[in-house]
């Protein structure tokens, strides 16, 4: 059944009320003279001949004598002008209606007045009740529409008014309407969801902690990159624990009006009650949960602030609430307020990470489900393809594959179009209508073989999977490598990854006697690896064991001297300086195998790491992600070296 729209309903009353103003008799319109009379200057009127017509009113006990125009000075003292085009009129109260129709009649013997003598009665009490308190109706009738109008915007059911702006937003999903998420459906993440299967045994089996004294944790964060299954992972908690499950944005919480975020939580936290046990998730509690503000100078938002104490008052008395437990999620667990952070509160923190190779193979098991793919597509391959791509770009990769395989009129998904798909996320749209000059296109020739080369020859450079000049998104040109995938990083691997990007800008003054803006990308990513190299990790010679990082807010200072700043700048010019020298002196030591290289990419545009290997023999050192690439040798990666297009 459709919802009555009320504002159809205050525009029917606007209306008929109008009406009933213009349609009405001239004693019920306004805009004409009048005044109040008594019953003896009435009758004075009527016998000096002012009054054109009498009317009588039975129901409220007065009479209205409409005055000729030519007297109109007599009684208002003022001279009419008559904009509202009616007679002015006198009221006049009167006792009998029998005595009123005697004068009036003995007056129209005697030539005194000439009208007409007519009987009005009410058209109801409702008639009248409008009358009198129409225009009282239509302001408050007009100030609630506009209210609906101001609030409606904001409520996801349309129907919030000023009213119930203080009212929690969450929305509350009951057991039997919860969709069986579980945490079979979750893939990966297997450190997470051990975690939080012991929320959901308290939840169904609460006796078996307390019976030993122990209590579950109040809260639990989810921390973790976007993209990874926080709320998923929050998802299935509640269909796991069959409970209801009150979701919420941490940004539902601030509005405009003072005190409503504090009262949003009061009424959240009261439903929750309610409904013990149950489960609370605040998604993005980054909004509402950002770390109070140390200087008053600086403005701090105070609704902002005081919806912060409220849920940390809220939190803290969780020992009355029995079987309400939260969950939260954020990627920017850094600047939470630590009163947030606190046991007590959310006793722990669950991190989310990005999947290793063997949850990258899981996910793609899970999204493959709803696909018509290849017999012969191996999904093992696929995962090693992915490096650093979380859940939700892995669900991304299986919707577009699916879509190139139905552009080119294929009845299932192959590796081919898998591997396109990866291409696409991670470069962008091929471009190859994109105009080249000969000069520009042998110059990104040049860049990237000098890429490819040194990549090639360097112990800790990661194996390259394939080359390509064609333009795709931004970048003009790129060099897609598989990286291995480790915990830790030595000085020596990063200082050969600096060399490896250095080598297309290298190679350009080399062979082509000048430098272009196609290296601005790999400048940008060498600049902030050195100087984290120096600032964090303490791996500089002058500034050895020395880390800088503070997450803590430093507003107007570095934490570290001027003078420190400056050896930092010196020596990131020289880490570099020394690694673009090395690319150079390579380089010359490669040239006939570069300038081959870089000729057969002219000629094909595309090439992959056989056609290196022919030109520089197989690498001196083979690392995991090599023993990878020769189990599947065809063709392509997800990491992307890749310059921007110049302006």
């Amino acid at each position: 059944m459709p919802r009555f729209n009320l504002s159809w309903f205050y525009l029917i009353v606007a209306i008929v009320l109008g009406y009933l103003f213009l349609t009405s008799d001239d004693t019920l319109r306004g805009g004409a003279m009048s005044k109040n009379a008594t019953y003896s200057q009435f009758r004075e009127y009527v016998e000096q001949g002012y009054a054109s017509r009498i009317i009588v009113n039975k129901d409220d006990g007065q009479l209205y004598m409409y005055v000729k125009p030519e007297h109109i000075r007599d009684i208002f003292k003022t001279a009419s002008n008559n904009k509202s085009g009616n007679d002015p009129y006198v009221i006049v109260k009167y006792g009998s209606i029998d005595k009123v129709e005697e004068f009036v009649n003995s007056q129209q013997d005697e030539g005194n007045f000439a009208g007409e003598l007519t009987y009005k009665e009410n058209d109801s009490t409702l008639f009248h009740i409008l009358y009198q308190f129409g225009p009282f109706l239509l302001l408050i009738f007009f100030w609630v529409f506009i209210m609906r109008r101001m609030g409606g915007g904001a409520s996801s059911g349309g129907g919030m008014n000023i009213f119930n702006v203080g009212k929690s937003r969450a929305q509350m999903v009951e057991k039997d309407e919860i969709t069986k998420v579980t945490f079979a459906d979750v893939a990966g993440q297997a450190g997470a969801k051990q975690e939080v299967r012991e929320i959901v045994e308290f939840l169904k089996n609460p006796k078996k902690f307390t019976d030993l004294g122990g209590k579950i944790p109040k809260g639990a964060l989810l921390v973790g990159p976007p993209g990874t299954g926080k709320t998923l992972l929050a998802k299935a908690v509640a269909g796991e624990a069959d409970v209801p499950f009150f979701t919420m944005s941490g940004s539902d919480f601030v509005e405009m009006f003072v005190g409503v975020g504090a009262s949003r939580v009061r009424d959240l936290f009261r439903r929750a009650k309610e409904k013990s046990p149950c489960i609370i998730f605040i998604d993005e509690i980054d909004a509402v949960g950002r770390a109070r503000s140390r200087n008053a100078m600086m403005g701090g938002n105070d609704e902002r602030e005081s919806t912060l104490n409220q849920l940390l008052t809220e939190m803290d008395g969780f020992g009355t609430n029995s079987g309400v437990i939260i969950l939260a999620a954020t990627n920017r667990a850094d600047i939470l307020d630590k009163a947030l952070l606190r046991a007590g509160r959310f006793d722990r923190q669950i991190h989310v990470d990005l999947p290793d190779v063997n949850e990258r193979k899981a996910i793609f098991k899970v999204h493959l489900r709803p696909l018509k793919i290849d017999k012969s597509l191996d999904i093992d391959y696929l995962a090693r393809q992915t490096p650093g791509f979380s859940g939700a770009d892995i669900a991304n990769v299986c919707n577009e594959a699916a879509l190139i395989a139905a552009r080119n009129n294929k009845t299932s998904v192959t590796k081919e179009d898998f591997l396109a798909a990866v291409d696409r996320i991670i470069g962008g749209l091929e471009k190859k209508t994109k105009v080249l000059t000969d000069e520009e296109k042998r110059t990104i020739a040049l860049h990237e073989a000098g890429h490819a080369t040194i990549s090639w020859h360097l112990q800790y450079a990661n194996p390259l999977v394939k080359v390509t000049i064609v333009p795709r998104g931004r970048a003009l040109g790129a060099a897609w490598y598989l990286p291995e995938e480790r915990q830790i990083t030595t000085r020596e691997q990063m200082l050969d990854e600096l060399c490896a990007l250095l080598g297309g800008r290298a190679a350009e003054e080399l062979f082509t006697g000048h430098i272009s803006s196609g290296a601005m990308n790999d400048l940008e990513r060498v600049t902030k690896q050195v100087y984290a190299m120096i600032a964090y990790m303490g791996m500089s010679e002058k500034l050895p064991n020395l880390c800088y990082y503070n997450n803590e807010d430093y507003q107007f200072a570095k934490p570290y001297s001027e003078q420190t700043a400056q050896l930092i700048d010196k020596e990131a010019q020289r880490i570099i300086a020394e690694q673009y020298e090395r690319a150079k002196t390579l380089l010359l030591e490669k040239k006939d195998g570069h300038a081959q290289l870089a000729q057969l990419l002219v000629e094909r545009e595309v090439i992959f790491a056989e056609d290196v290997e022919q030109i520089f023999g197989k690498r001196p050192w083979v690392s995991r992600a090599d023993e990878l690439l020769t189990e599947q040798p065809e063709e392509e990666s997800t990491e992307e070296h890749h310059e921007p297009e110049n302006n």
